[in-house]
């Protein structure tokens, strides 16, 4: 929201600098995002009067000219080119060392600034202490200052002082104040809001705009009005003027509406856009004439209806659009923009004003569906009140007859379908004071409420209050408890500990430390960490193939859920990394590795209890040398880590390759599982890489996992590795065997798979599978390993390895 500084001062009467309105805006809760000063670049630039000419002895169209500049010196000699200086006018003058806006475009390349700094020189041989300016070289247009646009000098009225700033004539002394306005209060959206707050800031009292204007009456039939479509206008308010007269709009208005970034169009046009900037109104006005059937009809548009509005732009619309019609045609596409067969003409005649509330989502669909915006649209999106709509249309009307650019009538209709009845509220002071944590006086209280127009009084604990019409963000006493505190002073809260606070000394706990250093290590993996919703859609538990009576379908559901997709809290990690995984390699990153720690949320066996809430880690990898293996190392770092005695055993997971796939186990209790994403699946995806997913449940590791480091002593004698190639039947996996190896010998302290082999002299049915084993010698040995010892080991291993698992030395 942008306002100027000199129209805030039409409304109050500010004796602060605009730096200390500033500050006083941000302390009740308006941030002004930047406070720009108009004459930033002018500098140095004076109103100087020609006193004499003569042409330039070497040039055809320049002339020497003396000019009186005052204080700054009575006969300056300046060099000007341009062709409509003459004795006696007045223009501005800059003086030697000032700076003006750079007009060059090649200048502007060089100078992105665009500030132009004025020396003293020779013109063709002649000196030149200055340079008479231009309206450009002030950066200012017609809207600004009468005679701004001609391509010469800027021709200054005859009472500008000799010698005087020109920022003060032209009207460059200005601030724009540009103030985020936050999304509950539309009513701040505009001029008179901004100034209401100023009002009530600086305890200053608010000069009303005038709504005041005569009805006369007429002959003319009148304009009827049917809204059928109440739920998007639930206020239409329209005013018959006749007699309008072209001509040109007053200095002062043109000026207001430069300053917000508008250009003067026609004076009906201009009055429509003033009153948008002032009282947040945006209004529109037809040709009256080319209303067909003297009639107005607010509804819904017909399937495949069409438009053209005034940017000469054609469209479609549907039933979702609401459009202002006559009794033949549509208009206007309702808070959007006006229609080319209703627009104001430099012939019109008779106009009809419309000042209306629509509903601001139906703006806002309509708009982004048609790709058609407007300064108007902007403005009901953020929400317009019925109350501003009668009085916008009585500001308007007054402008009218100020300006002399019409007759205003006694044909109005106002179509009404919400209750304008004063909102009565009451509210316990105690409970405010509560709220704020401080004691706030009653009087100050009445005080601040009574400058923001809410009409309070107090008896005993009760405030009752009267709620202004535009303020349709008050809805309790948490909003007048803000009300209060803003105006009083934020200063004034005493900061103090929440009920259950204490005094810590900081850091993190240990289950942070642990999840900490969970995450570094699988950073040091090669994976990078991803954070994902903790929502998702029903259809992704269908994508990884869930039965429907599967545990993790019993989900927490999402009242209000933004969409379909995000409707239902996570039981499982692995479709959301799944998620991510499809979504890099469509676009093509081909490899990866991810994990997310994340809680899943199970609902409560108790009724109205919040969801339990585990912590899970999931992993994902893809592409490039990442196999089911990969995979796996990941998983036994973390358990070497952490010192989990982590086995396997083969999964069955409707996602997961029912070959490729394994659960992790921690005793006999199942805490995860692995493997590649089914064929099928990744299929039904279009993936063409391969993907590994694992997902291990930290809720129930958190207690047994140990990231201490631990010491042992080094062995005294070195330790001795075998390899032994063993042929076991086909379904025995490869951790049953490793568990009998490690549990046969206590020397053996590590079992690795190096090698499977089927076929050849491999019985079928069987397979060759290759382990090295160490074997390292503890405190009790006394001497090294000898080949007899180690024979003696491996003999016990083997005869454990064919009683318990049938499996023979190849």
């Amino acid at each position: 929201m942008k306002a100027p500084f000199s129209w805030l001062k039409d409304y109050v009467d500010i004796k602060i600098s605009a730096n200390e309105l500033a500050e006083k805006l941000f302390s009740c809760g308006f941030e002004v995002e930047e406070l720009v000063y108009l004459g930033e670049k002018i500098n140095g630039v004076v109103v100087g009067e020609v006193k004499s000419l003569t042409p330039h002895p070497d040039s055809d169209h320049m002339q020497i000219c003396v000019v009186d500049c005052g204080q700054y010196g009575h006969d300056l000699q300046i060099v000007t080119g341009a062709p409509n200086v003459y004795v006696g006018m007045k223009t501005p003058c800059a003086l030697d060392g000032s700076t003006v806006c750079e007009t060059n475009p090649q200048m502007l390349e060089k100078n992105p600034d665009g500030i132009k700094k004025i020396k003293k020189g020779k013109l063709r041989g002649v000196e030149s202490f200055g340079m008479l300016c231009s309206g450009e070289e002030l950066g200012i247009n017609d809207d600004f200052y009468k005679g701004a646009d001609v391509n010469g000098l800027l021709d200054l009225q005859k009472d500008a002082p000799v010698g005087e700033d020109i920022k003060k004539i032209v009207g460059l002394d200005d601030y724009i104040f540009d103030i985020s306005i936050t999304a509950n209060r539309p009513d701040c959206q505009c001029i008179l809001g901004i100034a209401r707050e100023v009002s009530a800031v600086l305890k200053q009292p608010l000069k009303e705009p005038d709504y005041s204007y005569t009805a006369h009456k007429t002959d003319a039939l009148p304009v009827d009005v049917e809204v059928l479509a109440p739920d998007l206008c639930p206020r239409y308010v329209g005013h018959y003027v006749e007699n309008v007269q072209s001509g040109e709009t007053p200095a002062w208005m043109r000026k207001r509406l430069a300053l917000s970034g508008l250009r003067s169009i026609s004076p009906i046009v201009d009055i429509t856009n003033f009153v948008l900037l002032e009282m947040g109104q945006p209004m529109h006005a037809f040709d009256a004439d080319d209303i067909g059937g003297r009639k107005i009809i607010v509804r819904r548009a017909k399937q495949g209806e069409k438009i053209i509005t005034l940017d000469e732009k054609e469209f479609t619309l549907t039933s979702e659009n609401l459009v202002i019609c006559d009794g033949e045609k549509p208009v206007a596409l309702a808070g959007v923009m006006g229609g080319l067969n209703s627009e104001i003409k430099a012939t019109t005649k008779n106009v009809f004003f419309e000042s209306a509330k629509f509903a601001r989502d139906n703006v806002r669909k309509t708009s982004r569906a048609l790709g058609q915006s407007s300064d108007s649209s902007s403005r009901f999106e953020k929400g317009v009140d019925a109350y501003t709509n009668e009085r916008g249309m009585a500001r308007a009307l007054h402008l009218i007859e100020e300006l002399g650019c019409g007759v205003v009538t006694d044909i109005s209709k106002d179509v009404c379908a919400v209750d304008l009845t004063p909102r009565i509220m009451t509210a316990s002071v105690d409970k405010i004071n509560a709220l704020l944590g401080i004691k706030v006086p009653d009087e100050e209280i009445v005080a601040i409420l009574s400058r923001l127009n809410f009409k309070p009084q107090i008896s005993g604990d009760t405030l009752t209050v009267e709620i202004p019409g535009y303020r349709d963000d008050v809805d309790g006493a948490p909003d007048l408890a803000e009300e209060v505190i803003r105006m009083y002073g934020y200063e004034h809260i005493v900061p103090t500990f929440l009920e259950k606070a204490s005094v810590t000394g900081g850091g993190l706990t240990d289950e942070q430390k642990r999840e900490a250093h969970l995450k570094n290590v699988l950073k040091e993996q090669g994976f990078m960490e991803a954070y994902n919703y903790s929502f998702y859609s029903p259809k992704d538990l269908d994508l990884v193939k869930l039965p429907q009576d599967a545990p993790e379908r019993n989900a927490v559901k999402i009242l209000n859920p933004i969409s379909e997709e995000l409707s239902i809290m996570r039981t499982l990690l692995t479709p959301s990394m799944l998620g991510n995984a499809v979504r890099n390699i469509r676009r093509g990153n081909d490899e990866g590795r991810e994990f997310e720690v994340a809680n899943i949320y199970i609902p409560n066996a108790v009724a109205g209890e919040q969801p339990i809430e585990r912590k899970h880690l999931v992993m994902g990898i893809w592409g490039g040398q990442n196999d089911f293996f990969a995979l796996k190392g990941a998983v036994e770092c973390l358990a070497e880590r952490f010192h989990l005695p982590f086995t396997y055993e083969r999964a069955e997971k409707p996602y997961l390759h029912p070959g490729v796939s394994a659960d992790i186990l921690l005793g006999k209790e199942v805490v995860g599982s692995f493997g590649e994403l089914d064929p099928a699946i990744a299929l039904s995806l279009g993936l063409d890489k391969k993907v590994y997913l694992g997902e291990l449940d930290l809720e129930t590791l958190k207690e047994k996992m140990d990231d201490n480091i631990r010491y042992t002593n080094l062995p005294k004698f070195p330790t001795v590795k075998r390899d032994l190639a063993l042929i076991a039947d086909e379904k025995l996996t490869c951790a049953e065997i490793e568990e009998v190896l490690m549990h046969s010998c206590k020397y053996v302290t590590k079992a690795v798979l190096f090698d499977v082999y089927r076929g050849g002299q491999v019985p079928e049915g069987k397979k060759s599978m290759a382990f090295t084993l160490t074997f390292t010698p503890d405190a009790s040995v006394e001497k090294a390993f000898t080949p007899e010892t180690l024979d003696g080991f491996v003999k016990k291993i083997l005869k454990n390895l064919s009683f318990k698992l049938g499996v023979e030395l190849r």
